[in-house]
């Protein structure tokens, strides 16, 4: 007999049951929402860009989280719609368009973001359920040479450029152009 439990429903349920099988892990409750804290350099639950802890320079910046619009689907906002953002952080931009508060003119501080720009433990209250366009955005690009994005933002508050990502030598990462006559070992 199939379930009569809808998607969202389903999806709430399996969550519960992962969190039930880590022992002792702080739970925090928004909005009805039960979501663990991810703590410094806890393994990543979602594959997100940016879930990286180990290796994140998003964990002593900031910059982006005060500076872009954070504008997503409607659809992503906690309620019958099964989205995980709380509500009370959200305004709404448009017929099926959200930001966060805040952010609704660019160039302001999202209501989530918590510390002190560019001081380490700078961090997101809301990390787990964040909308979408805060779990794909990456410091660095594929290629991992660093987003220009997050270079102009950075700078912007007075930090340092991002050098590549680290792990990617480019001595070891393949790439489509040729080898000039230099490169050639005699």
């Amino acid at each position: 007999m199939k379930s009569a439990r809808k998607p969202a429903q389903r999806r709430i349920i399996a969550i519960a049951d992962i969190r039930a099988s880590v022992p002792e892990s702080p739970v925090n409750t928004t909005a009805g929402i039960q979501a663990q804290v991810l703590e410094r350099g806890a393994a990543p639950r979602n594959g997100a860009a940016n879930d990286n802890t180990s290796c994140n320079p998003c964990l002593s910046c900031g910059a982006c989280c005060a500076h872009f619009r954070v504008s997503f689907y409607c659809g992503e906002v906690a309620g019958e719609g099964g989205g995980t953002v709380p509500a009370e952080f959200v305004s709404q931009v448009g017929p099926l368009r959200a930001c966060m508060k805040g952010t609704e003119y660019g160039g302001q501080r999202c209501v989530a973001l918590r510390g002190e720009l560019g001081h380490d433990g700078i961090h997101c209250a809301i990390y787990e359920q964040r909308p979408s366009p805060c779990r794909e955005f990456s410091p660095w690009l594929d290629d991992g040479t660093p987003n220009p994005d997050c270079q102009r933002v950075r700078n912007a508050i007075g930090l340092p450029s991002l050098p590549r990502r680290p792990g990617d030598d480019d001595d070891e990462t393949p790439t489509h152009t040729p080898p000039r006559r230099q490169d050639i070992a005699a």
